[in-house]
């Protein structure tokens, strides 16, 4: 009895600790990983968080190409898709719908998430935004909209440019896997300005490329004050029901009802391939304009300081014989968009494993590239 009696009390003491020390958000990371059997965020965490809706109102279905299924995937593309858990997998070429599949019980109206690929998301609406007006231009100071990083050490420094680019020097330890970095603090906290407010500035911004999620939730925040509306109804207007989008998708937030800018849309794969082919068609769908192709090509142009392989929002890969550039997000979300080939694929699921030896990208995309476009050209 009395064993029991000090068990609670050292449990309790902890938890007063945890909270104490600013780590209540634990709490919400055990309950919706461990507590599930898992051992880290799933592309099925939408279900699990509080979110603003992005509505579509015209639902616009994929033309299907003549062909639509009737090639097999090879052993070496149905082997890997295989071995990295895929939840889906789609082609599309010449703007129809070529190949379609689902495993592990997802169909297309699945809603599964986006991860990182929100980040070149954000950067369409910061992109929006500039185009309307709403925003100066590339390089306004992120104090403009917030004052208090006027004062911030390098802070007055701080362009939107910055963060759209990941040249912000923010001190921001980007790992998934360690529960006391600002990583999880933003995931599963209840609250993003604390979670990134608070950071420091390690560099002068504009000095070195580091991938960071922190930055492109500060850009979450300045293009959100700069429109004066929530991102998700932003989101809505300006992309989603221009594209015709065939289900409403949802974007988690925080308590207060922030967007989280760096990851956490939930939409299905069909949806996600046409913001591939908007990309593909320059920032077109139809006879529309939805996004200027100036900025398109500012978001697909390779950056020095990244070494050549990031611009804004999207990764790319010009050294590989095919081109290619995409939206990236961690195990295994992908949008690739093939301009050579006219080709968009699809790939979601749940692998934590995938290597990057391709200078920090994915070698799965790559391979993906390769291998789908011999597939199907």
């Amino acid at each position: 009895m009395i064993f029991l009696f000090y068990f609670i009390a050292f449990i309790v003491a902890v938890a007063a600790l945890i909270y104490i020390l600013g780590y209540a958000y634990l709490f919400s990371g055990i309950s919706k990983t461990y507590f599930r059997g898992r051992m880290s965020a799933n592309i099925d965490d939408g279900k699990l968080f509080r979110s603003n809706i992005i509505h579509t109102t015209a639902p616009k279905l994929w033309e299907e190409d003549a062909e639509l299924n009737k090639k097999e995937l090879s052993k070496e593309i149905a082997d890997d898709l295989l071995h990295s858990n895929t939840a889906s997998f789609l082609v599309i070429k010449n703007g129809k719908l070529l190949h379609e599949q689902y495993w592990n019980g997802y169909t297309s109206h699945s809603k599964t998430n986006s991860f990182s690929m929100a980040k070149a998301i954000t950067v369409m609406l910061y992109g929006k935004a500039l185009e309307e007006g709403k925003i100066k231009n590339t390089d306004q100071n992120f104090s403009e909209l917030y004052e208090e990083f006027k004062t911030k050490s390098f802070g007055k420094y701080l362009t939107l440019k910055h963060l759209a680019q990941m040249e912000s020097g923010l001190e921001w330890d980007e790992n998934y896997k360690n529960p006391f970095l600002p990583n999880a603090r933003a995931y599963y906290g209840s609250s993003l300005i604390k979670a990134t407010f608070s950071r420091r500035f390690k560099e002068k911004p504009g000095e070195r490329f580091e991938y960071q999620s922190g930055s492109t939730q500060l850009l979450g925040f300045a293009v959100k004050k700069a429109i004066n509306q929530s991102l998700s109804s932003y989101l809505s207007e300006k992309f989603w029901i221009p594209l015709g989008m065939e289900q409403n998708a949802d974007w988690s937030v925080d308590e207060s009802g922030m967007e989280k800018t760096y990851c956490c849309i939930h939409s299905n794969s069909r949806d996600f391939a046409k913001l591939g082919q908007l990309f593909l068609d320059d920032g077109k769908a139809g006879n529309q304009q939805v996004l200027n192709l100036e900025f398109i090509e500012q978001m697909r142009t390779p950056t020095k300081k990244s070494d050549e392989i990031y611009g804004m929002g999207l990764w790319i890969n010009n050294d590989n014989p095919i081109k290619h550039y995409y939206f990236l997000g961690l195990q295994g979300q992908y949008i690739i968009m093939i301009p050579e080939h006219k080709m968009v694929i699809v790939r979601t699921g749940s692998y934590n494993n995938l290597p990057k030896t391709d200078r920090g990208r994915p070698d799965q995309v790559k391979f993906l590239v390769n291998e789908t476009v011999k597939l199907f050209f």
